[in-house]
């Protein structure tokens, strides 16, 4: 499950960098801080706080 959320969010890494820079100019997406940009990097923060409750979680056990 980890290695998986890391993949995603390496993807969500690498669209946010790109809808930033304004690669996506072509198919419609403005540059800069748009909805794709947000989008991903709201994607990104709930990996980043799931990872953390679920390692305060599994501290709490042992």
């Amino acid at each position: 499950m980890v290695k998986i959320l890391e993949m995603v969010g390496l993807v969500l890494v690498a669209i946010m960098s790109l809808g930033f820079v304004g690669l996506f100019e072509s198919y419609g997406i403005k540059n800069g801080t748009s909805e794709l940009f947000w989008g991903c990097a709201g994607g990104i923060l709930l990996i980043i706080i799931y990872r953390k409750m679920k390692r305060k979680r599994e501290e709490k056990e042992e």
